[in-house]
């Protein structure tokens, strides 16, 4: 990994501040692109849901009790949405235990993807944690143009912060 920007002061982690290593997002980017790992590992890109807005809901490990009440609210919520709205979820989980999750909990309005192969998402967004090499808890959203219209680096635990801004 190349060395990478540091942003120390944005979240904590079990109670403990961490860096986050890239770019942090800002409303009004260009939406950066990024390629992560879906169903059937296969690649899934933002661009593939040109045109739509996305809600990209992020998350340290589904294997949490605040991270899978935050994918299960974002799927309940996700079936109230306009046609023209995607919800992607992010972590670092591998799409085995993923699929394994969404398969136990009926979730099935959103597409959970894994960044766990080369972090690009985490990198290009600003969620890294240096300290764990997870992604942190936030919330962005993407406007049908591509450009950032909401982000959210989430220093305590809220499953629904963001969600009605991308309705």
């Amino acid at each position: 990994m190349a060395q990478e920007k540091e942003n120390q002061g944005v979240v904590t982690f079990a109670g403990n501040p961490v860096t986050l290593l890239g770019e942090l997002i800002k409303v009004g980017d260009t939406a950066p692109e990024f390629t992560a790992t879906g169903e059937g590992l296969k690649p899934v890109r933002l661009s593939d849901f040109k045109g739509k807005t996305v809600i990209l809901s992020v998350f340290p490990s589904v294997d949490t009790k605040v991270c899978a009440a935050q994918t299960r609210r974002f799927n309940k919520e996700a079936s109230e949405l306009s046609e023209n709205v995607v919800v992607l979820t992010l972590s670092k989980d591998l799409p085995f235990a993923l699929g394994r999750f969404c398969a136990a909990e009926g979730i099935d309005r959103i597409h959970t993807l894994s960044d766990y192969q080369h972090s690009e998402f985490g990198i290009k967004y600003g969620f890294l944690m240096k300290e764990n090499m997870l992604l942190a808890r936030g919330v962005v959203v993407v406007n049908p143009e591509g450009k950032v219209t909401y982000v959210e680096y989430v220093k305590g635990s809220n499953p629904r912060a963001g969600l009605r801004q991308g309705a």
